[in-house]
């Protein structure tokens, strides 16, 4: 029989190594957060798919465009109302853009929490229009998504209790399924981990292709993150379940050898149900629509890790916390006990 439960050091520290880097890459500001979560535009830039111009060119075009409009501006003799609040609030802010490619000769350009008037953006789509018309065939029906900062902020709140409500009812129904076996909230905390350590993973990897390639995130990948907490705690579930039963069926059985066993037990099935899902989102990633590339990249690398993790993470901390306890009842049984001196 596999010794899992032998290398459960081994496994943890596999989860280390992914999770590390990905939380130095966090640290540096690698996670890239989108107009969902900042407010701004999104542009959708169409050009023909054999001759898509390069990113830089396409965002030093649009900089320089947005800086001639604003020169030409302030050179008028006089402003009306709305001009003067543009110049004014255009003093305080840089026009930074984003740049990432598509597929078919899409762009996907953002322009963060600045806010264009019309005027404006009709310069910068004529400036575009001028330099990448004849030679890269671009198209000027232009897609402009534009997101407040309010909604963004009331966006990102929800996320963060989504994903804390999510863990809350995780450890609560845990902890209540497992009631008849010692200890229940056990189980409950170390599933808790197992997802912490998934969503980890997730950002860590985003944060690092964010750094390197400069990958944002969205309102879809709060969503995946609550899709791979979903499957990762069914996954802990499918094996916390065969542990309990083991556990009655063998009550002499030391608490690790049971634990590996029921792994092995379950080891063929958690295989074959997450490479199923990761053969179907492997498709979506390379045929879908790059809308949702990012989406599906995510849940990719969340049902991979989930998969290890309820497998190689959760139930090993169950077996270093028995243990633990273990010793800590063998080191009280081996003080000598102290009988009361008699007073005299």
């Amino acid at each position: 029989m596999l010794d899992l439960v032998g290398k459960k050091y081994w496994f943890l520290g596999l989860s280390l190594l992914v999770i590390i880097p990905g939380l130095f890459f966090l640290l540096l500001g690698g996670l890239r957060a989108g107009i969902d979560f900042t407010g701004g535009s999104s542009w959708e830039l169409k050009f023909d798919k054999t001759r898509t111009p390069n990113l830089t060119e396409v965002q030093n075009t649009l900089v320089e465009a947005d800086a001639k409009f604003l020169t030409e501006l302030k050179a008028k003799a006089s402003l009306t109302k709305p001009e003067q609040d543009l110049v004014n609030l255009r003093n305080s802010q840089k026009f930074e853009t984003i740049a990432q490619p598509s597929d078919n000769g899409l762009m996907i350009v953002r322009t963060g929490e600045i806010k264009l008037d019309t005027d404006e953006k009709a310069a910068l789509i004529k400036a575009l229009e001028d330099r990448f018309k004849e030679s890269n065939g671009f198209n000027s029906d232009v897609s402009i998504t534009t997101t407040g900062p309010t909604v963004a902020s009331e966006v990102t709140l929800r996320s963060f209790f989504a994903v804390l409500l999510a863990s809350a009812g995780i450890l609560l129904y845990l902890a209540w399924a497992f009631r008849k076996v010692k200890e229940p909230w056990r189980y409950g905390i170390c599933a808790v981990v197992a997802v912490l350590h998934d969503v980890l993973v997730v950002v860590g990897v985003f944060a690092i292709l964010g750094k390197l390639f400069g990958i944002e995130i969205d309102s879809l990948f709060i969503t995946a993150l609550l899709t791979v907490i979903g499957f990762s705690v069914h996954d802990t579930i499918v094996v916390f379940d065969r542990i309990r039963e083991n556990q009655i069926r063998y009550p002499g059985e030391k608490f690790a050898s049971t634990v590996n066993y029921s792994l092995v037990q379950t080891l063929a099935r958690s295989l074959n149900t997450s490479l199923t899902v990761i053969f179907t989102l492997s498709a979506l990633y390379l045929f879908g629509g790059v809308t949702i590339r990012n989406f599906v990249l995510a849940l990719l690398v969340g049902i991979i890790s989930g998969t290890y993790s309820s497998i190689f993470n959760a139930s090993m901390m169950l077996v270093i916390w028995n243990e633990f306890e273990e010793k800590q009842n063998e080191a009280k049984k081996s003080l000598p006990s102290r009988q009361p001196q008699q007073v005299r």
